[in-house]
């Protein structure tokens, strides 16, 4: 479904009764269907709501439109136009990112963070992906891919991540990073008062495994779940695994026996 936020169109998706809900945030420029293959299986028992924030999939926005200030602004436009009024939030990549400035802005809305590959800042390692993005977008899609996805038989992975990413304009994935880059944000994660599932695997190259750790270092309720073996796309890749992580972290807050 498309929802219109702030004179664009974001599109949504949502499965499943609840009763509680899991709301979910891609990274970089990947859409909705990165939490795909966990949705699938949490349905039973959660409504999963997702979205193409600005600039991916199919909510295009002009690129000087992007920043992580809007990018927050839309999350909680999802949450307001669905009806939800508190949820499991959870972010992949840079999509985790989001999700730790939208519990600093509001953290009564939210039950818990699932920070999967997220890294705590985004600084100068993005140069190669916004300068990259500007000259050769679909090499640089290519590079990325296969940097995020070194498990074993995964071509199929890997060639829907890049149609996933080829569907943004070059510009918008460059603005997308470099808007926060700019900013300088520093995530004051010792403030982060939400139970916290930090989700990362041993071979991510993008977002390096002591970067979990130091979020989970930092956040006073955090914790760390490191699967062996596995690149920067666990939702992708390991999604059992994933959601199996997330029921038992979570089991006593949503209510499962």
């Amino acid at each position: 479904m498309f929802i219109e936020v702030k004179g664009h169109r974001l599109n949504t998706a949502s499965f499943g009764p609840g009763p509680r809900t899991f709301l979910a945030h891609g990274g970089w420029v990947a859409n909705w269907e990165v939490w795909q293959q966990p949705f699938e299986l949490m349905s039973k028992t959660w409504r999963c709501v997702t979205y193409d924030h600005r600039g991916s999939g199919e909510s295009p926005v002009p690129p000087h439109e992007i920043s992580p200030e809007l990018l927050v602004d839309d999350l909680f436009a999802v949450m307001d136009t669905m009806g939800i009024e508190r949820c499991l939030l959870g972010g992949e990549s840079s999509g985790g990112f989001i999700a730790l400035l939208a519990a600093l802005r509001s953290p009564e809305r939210f039950e818990g963070l699932v920070l999967i590959a997220t890294m705590p800042a985004i600084n100068e390692t993005a140069k190669p992906l916004i300068d990259g993005s500007r000259t050769d977008y679909r090499e640089t899609i290519r590079w990325f891919v296969e940097a995020c996805v070194p498990e074993p038989d995964s071509e199929h992975i890997k060639r829907w991540g890049r149609n996933i990413l080829l569907r943004a304009e070059p510009e918008a994935a460059a603005r997308m990073l470099e808007s926060a880059y700019e900013r300088e944000f520093e995530i004051a994660l010792g403030n982060i008062s939400l139970p916290t599932l930090v989700i990362h695997g041993t071979e991510d190259t993008i977002v390096p495994l002591k970067l979990g750790q130091q979020i989970a270092d930092a956040i006073p309720d955090a914790e760390l779940v490191v699967f062996e073996g596995t690149g920067h796309v666990p939702t992708m890749t390991r999604p059992h695994e994933v959601v199996a992580a997330i029921e038992r972290r979570f089991r006593e807050i949503v209510g499962f026996s």
